[in-house]
């Protein structure tokens, strides 16, 4: 029997659906129903994750491992559409009672559900008793997962922002030491040095990243250098816009560099293009996600991956976000699926070394300081971006593939194309941050406790 839908929880989905912009109409009545309409096996374990491509291929194959591990244990997979569409389902399904035993979510999303009650705090639940305590992840993951005090998530990974070099063309540029690796760059006036080598080994450009149709790399890229500065945007869960007009535009300036005078970077380019232009050396330098990699390594590119050198600071810090494993609320659980649950979870992290397969450093230090991670290449070339990782800040309005990361990326690139000014960007910034901030969260608990 389904308990109550209590009005915290009613209230929480609410809030979640807003900030997705959708209705309970568009989906398939997962509050009444879960989502396939069925009720769960009562001896199994239910899950939900929205990965495809690559990651979902890796998904699987720790899916299966955990399956022949546990044969007596029928395991429901469900795969949904990244980004709003999989929160609006999980959201609905959590507040009708009738969630997956076992859910993904990107860290930078975690605190809007947890503060919506619609995740369980995993104290409650021994986790921390089936060994997943502080010390046994990496520490920026593992303070990302906590809510108000309380962890609401089992980190999996830190996928960060990084820099691709092309190996061919960094040696016809001299960029290679004696090991044909990168030699350390530091400092904007090497970063450019740099560029302006690799832009004559390839005759065309020293590096590239993704600016059109695209706001969230761009917002990746400038959160990386404002990072460097120890810049604020928002804090007290957004309410409160601390941009900083001098070091937004010191980042903005710098960018316009690259895409602009100095023409080392394409202004105008978009995600088949910034691929065609890595993978065929027309470029030395790519800035991107590390998930990347597969893609790059079936075109048989011959490249390396290095964390994004400290630029306009002695800092180095890297935009980053973690996929993490939550056990959401469901009153009807019994102690024996919940129990499932957390080893299914411990399962996951103990066979993350297939899901390191697609660029993520595991979060899980006993996979991640194995000796089979770090010879995995160019994987355990960039394990520090993980200690220096810097999510999206704590407001309603963040996180992965959010209306912030619209409004702050779509900003951005106004700058690296020329089509806008520092100044008019960071007065948009401002305008919209201040919008969202004045705005009534829609959540209305601000503690998960």
């Amino acid at each position: 029997m389904a308990v109550p839908l209590s009005r915290r929880r009613f209230l929480g989905a609410a809030g979640v659906l807003a900030l997705a912009g959708a209705t309970a109409s568009a989906c398939a009545n997962p509050v009444t129903s879960g989502l396939t309409g069925k009720s769960p096996n009562p001896d199994g374990l239910t899950y939900w994750n929205l990965f495809s491509g690559g990651d979902g291929a890796n998904m699987v194959l720790m899916e299966n491992a955990y399956q022949q591990a546990n044969p007596t244990i029928p395991l429901e997979s469900t795969t949904l559409a990244w980004g709003n569409p999989y929160y609006t389902k999980l959201a609905l399904a959590s507040a009708g009672g009738q969630p997956p035993d076992v859910a993904v979510t990107h860290l930078t999303r975690l605190a809007l559900l947890a503060r919506a009650g619609l995740v369980t705090d995993l104290s409650t639940l021994g986790t921390a008793e089936a060994g997943m305590t502080a010390s046994s992840f990496t520490p920026a993951a593992w303070q990302k997962s906590q809510v108000d005090g309380k962890p609401f998530a089992i980190p999996l990974d830190t996928h960060p922002f990084v820099l691709y070099y092309n190996i061919d063309v960094a040696k016809k540029a001299g960029l290679l030491d004696a090991d044909n690796k990168l030699k350390a760059i530091s400092g904007k006036d090497e970063f450019i040095s740099a560029l302006q080598a690799m832009k004559k080994a390839t005759g065309a450009y020293g590096g590239v990243i993704n600016i059109n149709n695209d706001p969230s790399t761009n917002w990746r890229w400038f959160n990386t250098l404002y990072g460097q500065l120890e810049g604020q945007v928002v804090t007290d869960q957004g309410r409160k816009v601390v941009l900083d007009d001098e070091k937004a535009a010191k980042v903005l300036d710098f960018m316009h560099q690259l895409t602009g005078p100095l023409g080392l970077f394409p202004s105008s380019i978009d995600g088949q293009g910034v691929t065609s232009l890595f993978s065929t050396g027309k470029c030395g330098f790519l800035l991107d996600g590390e998930w990347q990699i597969p893609t790059y390594e079936g075109s048989k590119t011959n490249f390396s991956v290095v964390p994004i050198p400290a630029l306009l600071s002695e800092k180095s810090v890297s935009h980053a976000d973690s996929h993490a494993l939550v056990i959401p609320v469901d009153h009807n659980r019994s102690p024996e699926r919940a129990a499932r649950a957390v080893a299914f979870v411990k399962a996951m992290l103990d066979n993350s070394l297939v899901w390191a397969k697609g660029g993520h450093i595991p979060a899980w230090l006993p996979v991640q300081k194995s000796s089979e991670f770090q010879a995995m290449s160019p994987q355990s070339n960039y394990i520090e971006s993980a200690y220096s990782a810097l999510y999206d800040p704590d407001a309603w309005y963040s996180g992965s593939g959010s209306d912030f990361e619209t409004l702050m990326g779509s900003s951005v690139a106004t700058v690296q194309t020329g089509s806008g000014s520092t100044a008019a960007a960071i007065a948009s910034m401002r305008a919209g941050l201040t919008t969202y901030a004045n705005t009534i969260p829609p959540v209305k608990e601000v503690s998960a406790s």
